[in-house]
């Protein structure tokens, strides 16, 4: 973990999954929009190097271990003005009869049971900060598809979160926002679901012109990040023009 004090004359965000992708891209635009940013996930030297070009703070964490988390609250300390939960992702795509349930079992700890202990232990500081929270979630979340019940299921439940703290927090002065992207092309998302397979991973975009980009959704989290205090986003679904649902892709030449 890196020592960088978050000063006082900037806001505080707190970005969890910032190795890579999503959060990465969040993590630099948000640093370019004036926060200072807490960069939280696994892989230290990445988030390390991250902070360094950023001018933020490291914080070396895995959202399912309690230990970690805690660390990643004292880090922050009682400021905190904006949370990120990104962290997670999809892990395989069998069939019910054929499911990892290993792979289930991680993908609830990460994008559900990881994003509530991160929230909870910010809430403090939140509140405090009169913060928001935005939940990255998945147009998965909007119903099943095949092959997809583990991860789809996952990232309802976190989808139930986000609604259920709107209304626990009503008559507190947290926001809590979601950010639901649809195909999104990633140096890692789709290998990560499918073990390394490259030729797979590449099937998920082949023939799509323009999916969307990191940068597009770190575009949208700066936006929902910038709305003022009395204006709360419940979700906003973002998908590329040639995604018209999670089943209706427009792809060329395939």
């Amino acid at each position: 973990m890196t020592s960088t004090p978050a000063p006082s004359s900037r806001p505080v965000a707190v970005v969890t999954g910032a190795s890579s992708g999503i959060g990465a891209a969040s993590a630099r635009r948000l640093a370019a929009d004036g926060f200072h940013v807490v960069a939280a996930a696994r892989r230290a030297d990445r988030i390390e190097a991250l902070a360094a070009e950023i001018d933020g703070t490291a914080v070396a964490c895995d959202v399912t271990d309690a230990g970690q988390v805690a660390t990643l609250a004292a880090a922050v300390g009682e400021r905190c003005h904006l949370l990120v939960n990104n962290a997670g992702g999809a892990l395989g795509q069998e069939p019910v009869a054929e499911a990892d349930l290993d792979a289930w079992q991680a993908m609830y700890a990460s994008n559900v049971l990881g994003a509530a202990a991160v929230t909870k232990a910010l809430l403090p500081a939140l509140v405090a900060s009169e913060g928001q929270v935005i939940f990255v979630t998945s147009v998965a979340a909007d119903g099943a598809y095949e092959g997809g019940a583990g991860y789809c299921g996952a990232k309802a439940a976190e989808r139930a979160i986000a609604g259920a703290m709107r209304l626990e927090l009503v008559d507190q002065p947290v926001r809590i926002a979601e950010i639901s992207p649809g195909m999104v092309a990633t140096e890692e998302f789709s290998l990560t679901r499918y073990a390394g397979d490259a030729d797979r991973a590449a099937k998920v975009y082949a023939g799509v012109a323009e999916p969307l980009t990191a940068e597009d959704i770190a575009d949208c989290v700066a936006w929902v990040a910038a709305r003022p205090a009395h204006v709360n986003i419940d979700r906003m679904t973002v998908r590329p023009r040639a995604q018209a649902a999670q089943h209706k892709v427009h792809r060329v030449g395939v």
